[in-house]
């Protein structure tokens, strides 16, 4: 019984972990090279409900909205550039899974490299000030307090042994 219940658990999280395509069989174009073209469109705009899937995966009402859209802009006859340019007028850059690379969206693709560039700076100066501080020894006063330490040790006959 408890053999069965895991097997069930398993095949359930093995079929919900794979992608599932959100596209509708009454959305699907009759024309296979518009129909790719409204694919490839679609999996580079993020739908604005989820966030992280594009509208190609999710299955929001507003996700349906925008390929059906691209969809309607496409069989109207514009190109991929002219679908993805009304797409970003009515909706913003956000709804682009791959931003543009501008001065608005500098921050965001240098983001990375900048935290990395000041991880590294910040590790090199910890361990500098780790080595110098360890560098320097004990002082005179703190010498000799350690040596009067280890001969009252010696003296009381006590050995690390």
């Amino acid at each position: 019984m408890i053999k069965a219940g895991f097997i069930i658990a398993l095949f359930a999280a093995l079929v919900t972990g794979l992608p599932v395509k959100a596209v509708e069989p009454n959305e699907i174009l009759k024309d296979p090279v518009l129909e790719q073209r409204a694919r490839a469109l679609s999996k580079d705009l993020r739908c604005l409900v989820c966030q992280n899937q594009s509208i190609d995966d999710s299955d929001a009402d507003l996700a349906r909205d925008l390929r059906v859209v691209v969809r309607d802009r496409l069989k109207a006859g514009d190109s991929d550039k002219q679908v993805m340019a009304f797409v970003v007028a009515r909706y913003g850059e956000f709804v682009l899974l791959k931003p543009p690379v501008n001065a608005r969206t500098s921050l965001l693709w240098g983001g990375p490299a900048l935290v990395l560039l000041f991880g590294a700076i910040g590790l090199v100066l910890w361990f500098r000030r780790r080595s110098s501080a360890t560098a320097e020894g004990l002082s005179a006063d703190e010498e000799k307090r350690l040596a009067a330490l280890l001969d009252d040790n010696a003296a009381s006959g006590e050995t690390d042994r």
